[in-house]
């Protein structure tokens, strides 16, 4: 029927529909196409906000960034609220992945603001800013106030996980790990997409702080190849960086350096930065793997992962994990985490005396022992006589 404007409006809100997904960057960009051909500068804003999301989720902080600032501006000459504050909302996200906290501050603070007389829905995404900005800097409390104080993304489909992924990020700052893991489970069963990979990751994290490093390494996989499926590269350097200390410690030192080189060139061609809190354990691992392999085969092997594209880097990464599979049964199958348990079972500890020793619940120990039997093909009693 050659209706541009209703066509329009249709991209628009297929675009918005999409938001948390990479789905959105076609129907957006198409819709601000057709936006600006007739003149409907609300109806295109709302297309490059939706194109600066995907911006973001794809790992080109740089456009996503150009992208809001021109956003914010046009927004508040026009006294369009609405896209103020999402914009503002999106600024602050990716200045939070760039590394610059302050900024990311003022900018949460300034939807939070903005969103004051619209309440609901919006004042949840500059508190959901807010908990990035505060994520970056490590500010436990704000993090935790942030996340609490955004009642209404709880109860829609499509943002619910992202509430719990800052929850589970603000119970393992604060070291609850029995907290932070059920957050973190809930994220994961009840989003798909990018905020899967981006669950998966906080899963990571968790494992990691909890001693698990087995769990870990199995979420940053699914985490990555989650990523590679939606082509939301954000978040692949950190997870890429895990399993780079993965395969040092198991003596793969040419993987090692090749992946390490690869997230540091991935990181620099995109203006990111890695989260100070991952500094410290990020420099012991690259050092110890320099003095294992010696300065010139260091190097060569960096460069090599340097030259690498985000998508060969998750190829290679998930090529090496294919090489190293624990067996399937035996002692030698348990994973460290299982090894723990037996351990204190041996000691003679129940399952809520052995939660309360590695930081997890009684169902991770019960799934934990249930694995054990299984592997070690012993029945449950017998094992227990033991």
């Amino acid at each position: 029927m050659d209706d541009r404007w209703r066509l329009s409006q249709i991209l628009a809100q297929q675009a918005i529909a999409e938001i948390t997904t990479i789905a959105a960057r076609v129907p957006a960009e198409e819709g601000r196409d057709l936006a600006e051909a007739i003149g409907d500068r609300f109806r295109s804003r709302q297309c490059r906000y939706c194109l600066g999301m995907a911006q973001t989720f794809q790992g080109d902080l740089v456009g996503a960034a150009a992208q809001f600032a021109e956003l914010v501006a046009e927004a508040q000459a026009a006294h369009d609220v609405l896209v103020e504050v999402n914009s503002l909302a999106g600024q602050a996200s990716v200045l939070a992945f760039q590394g610059d906290a302050g900024a990311a501050r003022a900018a949460a603070d300034a939807a939070i603001e903005a969103a004051a007389e619209l309440g609901g829905f919006y004042a949840a995404m500059g508190y959901a800013a807010l908990a990035s900005a505060a994520l970056v800097a490590g500010d436990v409390a704000t993090l935790r106030d942030a996340t609490e104080a955004w009642p209404h993304l709880r109860t829609l489909p499509g943002t619910a996980a992202v509430q719990r992924i800052f929850s589970a990020e603000a119970a393992r700052l604060g070291g609850d790990l029995v907290a932070a893991r059920r957050w973190a489970d809930e994220a994961v069963t009840s989003t798909t997409g990018y905020y899967l990979s981006v669950a998966l990751l906080t899963r990571v994290r968790v494992a990691i702080a909890a001693g698990e490093p087995d769990q870990a390494e199995r979420d940053a996989h699914d985490a990555l190849a989650c990523a590679a499926d939606v082509e939301a590269y954000l978040l692949t350097p950190e997870i890429l960086e895990f399993l780079a200390r993965q395969a040092g410690d198991a003596d793969s030192h040419h993987e090692a350096a090749r992946l390490f080189g690869a997230t540091q060139a991935i990181r620099e061609r995109r203006g990111a930065v890695r989260l100070k809190v991952f500094d410290a354990g990020y420099q012991t691992s690259v050092a110890a793997l320099r003095d294992a392999m010696g300065e010139k085969d260091f190097d060569a092997a960096w460069a090599e992962g340097a030259a690498m594209s985000v998508e060969e880097a998750i190829a290679y990464a998930q090529r090496g994990h294919g090489e190293r599979k624990r067996p399937t049964s035996g002692w030698a199958s348990l994973t460290p985490a299982e090894h723990d348990v037996v351990r204190l079972v041996s000691e003679g500890l129940g399952n809520n005396d052995i939660a309360t020793r590695l930081f997890v619940s009684p169902r991770t120990v019960q799934t934990h022992l249930t694995h054990v039997y299984n592997k070690l093909e012993l029945p449950q009693v017998l094992f227990r006589s033991l």
